[in-house]
């Protein structure tokens, strides 16, 4: 039964990895397409304020603000606005500066390589050499997929630094979320999320005079659609999958990013797809296969472990930062005991700083006990 549990929660992981990847580059497309007629800000605020609507009345009517404390809320209302907000603005800005979707795809696709560098010092993380190699992989498989095209764009120079920014608000928003203390359930740190991102979309549009939306048909339709799909399925899978394969392993994912935007590009703007693109995918394939491979063995030896981490937890477990000292043993006799009885390793159990061995541990926390 395990064993069948455990292929059923892999093909689920699999099947979210492949939708998580196509909606979220569903969002690059629909911003090209959907902003040609009408400005980003307004598409944004349509596309945010009712989902917030809907979002907060499943929340109310499911209890899933209860027991939320008020530094969570500012905590995931923080995340939001980098991860959400910043993210979506820079893309949308970038897009409207002239620059290609494939080409904005391949900057926000550096957030591995990024990530991979920085995961150390700010979380602990131990990537493994394979690991690097399957990055530098991918790097060089998304590089060509969109290095042609680079050319033929109107924007300047400086407007490639929007589609950074966006990486950057990401990042940010990932190490942030991961550095909290609690983990909260997907739909309240999503109806958070989209919610203050509502807010500041709201105030941009209305301070630019961009609030009110055509009457035509199709922008509802493209509001919904980028609603539903790089907002409601993208978004809320990358929170989900970071919880369940790791940092490393869905930033990993982000490689075909890229490599399926050109694709979409090909089928529905036209975009020239070459042998260049083709080596692309299979480059960017095999770079993210290493990756994932190396990631799915990374529990590590208790022995191995960073001081702090529990026990169980792999390297992506992150102590909390606010979790209290622990109690000196000398000062917790009771918890000497109960150690000793349940306790598998050797345990501090009584003034003498004597080791309890597994097979005698009844024995010595009675004598414990009675001392």
């Amino acid at each position: 039964m395990s064993k069948q549990i455990g292929v059923l929660g892999a093909v689920v992981t699999v099947l979210a990895s492949a939708a998580f990847v196509a909606s979220w580059s569903s969002g690059f497309v629909i911003a090209k397409i959907a902003t040609v007629d009408t400005p980003a800000t307004t598409l944004l605020a349509w596309r945010f304020a009712p989902l917030a609507v809907v979002l907060i009345v499943v929340a109310l009517a499911t209890g899933a603000f209860r027991g939320v404390s008020r530094t969570e809320l500012r905590q995931q209302a923080t995340i939001g606005l980098f991860a959400q907000f910043g993210y979506c603005a820079f893309v949308y800005a970038a897009v409207g500066a002239g620059i290609a979707t494939g080409t904005t795809a391949l900057i926000d696709a550096v957030q591995p390589l990024v990530v991979a560098t920085l995961v150390g010092p700010l979380l602990g993380l131990r990537v493994r050499g394979g690991q690097w190699v399957g990055l530098a992989l991918g790097a060089g498989g998304v590089a060509a997929v969109v290095g042609s095209q680079l050319g033929g764009s109107d924007a300047s120079a400086a407007a490639y630094l929007l589609p950074a920014a966006a990486m950057a608000c990401l990042i940010v928003g990932t190490f942030a979320e991961r550095r909290a203390p609690a983990r909260l359930p997907v739909v309240t740190t999503l109806t958070i999320h989209v919610s203050v991102t509502a807010a500041a979309l709201i105030v941009l549009a209305v301070a630019t005079g961009t609030l009110a939306p055509p009457a035509e048909a199709g922008f509802w339709f493209a509001a919904v659609l980028s609603a539903v799909l790089p907002t409601l399925v993208a978004y809320g899978l990358y929170w989900w999958l970071l919880r369940r394969v790791g940092i490393t392993a869905l930033n990993a994912l982000l490689f075909l990013v890229a490599p399926t935007t050109a694709l979409a590009g090909t089928a529905l703007l036209g975009e020239p797809l070459t042998v260049v693109t083709v080596v692309g995918f299979a480059l960017c394939a095999s770079g993210v296969a290493l990756v994932l491979r190396f990631d799915g063995a990374r529990a590590m030896p208790a022995d191995e472990r960073p001081t702090g981490t529990p026990d169980g937890a792999g390297p992506d477990a992150v102590p909390p930062a606010d979790r209290p000292a622990a109690t000196p043993a000398d000062e917790r006799p009771d918890e000497k005991v109960r150690s000793a009885v349940n306790g598998p390793r050797l345990v501090d159990v009584s003034p003498s700083r004597s080791a309890v061995r597994p097979g005698r541990a009844q024995r010595e926390a009675e004598e414990a006990c009675r001392r």
